[in-house]
């Protein structure tokens, strides 16, 4: 996991509580002794473990919240890839050109990430199948940042989001559709 990711989570934590829950959540995680930066990739199981953890911290299930975290992404991630968004895009669009130039360019600077594979099939203007696809199996982090796009694009009310397989699953298929 890409280091920007877990400094992200950090600052998600600490607005969402505040700084003492991100410092118990580490401790609790066994991973207190470690500064994320944004340079370095880390084990995945650093992000399982602070997410699991946070889930029993929060009461809240780890893909309720892979979903939070995954819209508070949003615009960090807009900025981050800000070159590549085409002025007339809107969230379909976006997801439809993800693979293609955000994810292409991240495996390209850098080749120790592995963001996951979304095949994107466009079922017409308003309508998009998402199949997700990796091994980390945090395809909640996919359906959240669909949902970041939509109130991102100001389009939150007309876009719904129905993940049609299971949630935690290597492969996830994503139905988007603008109504």
């Amino acid at each position: 996991m890409h280091g920007t990711v877990l400094l992200l989570l950090k600052r998600y934590v600490q607005t969402q509580y505040d700084h003492s829950t991100w410092l118990k959540l580490m401790e609790l995680s066994g991973l207190k002794n470690i500064e994320f930066d944004h340079k370095t990739a880390y084990p995945d199981e650093h992000i399982y473990t602070l997410v699991g953890q946070a889930a029993e911290m929060t009461g809240l299930s780890a893909g309720e919240l892979h979903e939070k975290f995954g819209e508070y992404l949003v615009p960090d991630l807009m900025f981050m890839y800000q070159k590549y968004v085409q002025p007339e895009w809107k969230t379909l669009d976006m997801i439809e050109h993800t693979e293609l130039t955000m994810h292409k360019q991240v495996r390209r600077e850098h080749p120790e990430n592995s963001p996951p594979v979304l095949n994107v099939e466009r079922l017409g203007e308003n309508e998009l199948i998402i199949d997700y696809v990796s091994p980390r199996r945090m395809s909640g982090l996919a359906v959240g940042i669909v949902r970041g796009l939509a109130t991102y694009f100001d389009e939150a009310d007309r876009i719904d989001v129905m993940p049609t397989t299971s949630h935690d699953g290597e492969q996830v298929r994503i139905h988007v559709r603008r109504s």
